[in-house]
């Protein structure tokens, strides 16, 4: 599936984007996104970016962190979901610039970040490699960013009842609203996505000589933690 796909996949998602999440985490999205913010260590002041930003949910959690003294970036090549991003932040009084851009091309200066959040976007970029290569190249030098995503389960019975999940749940409700065939790459994607151990050697090879994985949800959800030296 290209870039070019993908993105009007998003397009389409947009008004169900958040709705959708809920399902999918059976609710617990947001706690999973609070970890994420506190695991980047975003602090008051930081300049802070938030890739695959959707429809800005941990852009605002890291605008909340950073307050008005700092700056965050929402990226997504998604125009709709930028919108809906766009209209939740006008109560914001923290300075948020949200970017229509290609994660894998960033309009962004070398060393140019404190830190960086990512909520279900990795396991959608058609280079994983070259995106965490990208992400290197606009932190600072210390700076850290926190990943979450979806993972396929270790344990089988997980697998199984993560498979159950999106067959029997997930995608009738997608169907009900007309989004059967934009859901039905999730799984798909699931099984592309490279395991903990692989992301974490992507993540060394792309220069971060820190790297942690967190596993989430008896390993259904993960959260990458990579440093820049």
């Amino acid at each position: 599936m290209t870039s070019t796909q993908i993105r009007d996949i998003f397009d389409r998602i947009a008004p169900v984007y958040d709705q959708m999440n809920d399902w999918l985490s059976l609710g617990q999205h947001r706690i999973w996104k609070q970890m994420t913010v506190k695991w980047s260590r975003a602090k008051a002041g930081d300049t802070c970016l938030d890739l695959c930003c959707g429809s800005g949910d941990l852009t605002l959690r890291l605008s909340r962190v950073v307050g008005t003294t700092g700056q965050v970036y929402g990226v997504d090549f998604s125009p709709q979901l930028l919108a809906i991003a766009q209209q939740r932040s006008q109560q914001y009084s923290t300075a948020i610039t949200w970017i229509e851009a290609d994660v894998l091309k960033l309009p962004f200066g070398d060393n140019f970040f404190d830190t960086a959040t990512m909520g279900y976007g990795l396991r959608n970029v058609i280079d994983i490699p070259l995106c965490l290569q990208e992400l290197h190249r606009v932190l600072k030098p210390g700076a850290t960013a926190a990943i979450l995503d979806f993972h396929r389960p270790s344990n089988s019975q997980m697998r199984a009842f993560q498979q159950w999940y999106l067959d029997t749940l997930v995608v009738p409700l997608a169907h009900q609203l007309g989004l059967t065939e934009e859901y039905a790459y999730i799984s798909p994607s699931l099984e592309r996505f490279p395991t903990s151990q692989e992301q974490l050697k992507l993540a060394q090879d792309a220069g971060f000589t820190k790297a942690t994985h967190y596993p989430i949800a008896s390993g259904m959800m993960g959260v990458l933690t990579i440093t820049k030296p």
